[in-house]
């Protein structure tokens, strides 16, 4: 269930984007991947000790790093940082313990970041949103 609901959530939210017109600013996915990037710390503040915290910080700074190269050069970053993390979602467990993580979340999240990888993806391919950054 977890993964139809992440899967359905980002296609909502990516059609409702496109529909409103905010992904026509290129900042739009890069920070939602922001976002995205930071519920892991947010679950180790809410019950997982001090030094879970500090694990999943600086696991999240990599997703954040990828969102601003992404927005400053190419939204394709974006792209990969996104389904990277749908990736780091499959495989979480095996490298950090946070015991504030929901047991739904990692396949809620798997899903959604592989929709709005893929729903990125199709924007850029489709040339309705450009990847690249204009006159940097």
């Amino acid at each position: 269930m977890a993964l139809l609901v992440g899967a359905l959530l980002a296609l909502s939210v990516g059609l409702l984007a496109t529909g409103l017109g905010l992904d026509r600013d290129r900042a739009f996915y890069p920070v939602v991947t922001m976002v995205i990037a930071s519920y892991y710390a947010l679950f180790a503040a809410m019950g997982a000790p001090a030094h879970t915290l500090v694990l999943e910080s600086l696991a999240g700074a990599v997703f954040l790093i990828f969102a601003a190269l992404g927005f400053k050069w190419s939204l394709w970053l974006v792209v990969v940082a996104l389904a990277a993390h749908g990736v780091f979602d499959l495989t979480h467990d095996a490298f950090i313990t946070n015991a504030g993580v929901p047991a739904w979340w990692p396949a809620f999240c798997l899903a959604f970041d592989l929709g709005a990888a893929a729903y990125l993806a199709w924007l850029l391919g489709s040339g309705r949103i450009h990847a690249a950054a204009r006159g940097l």
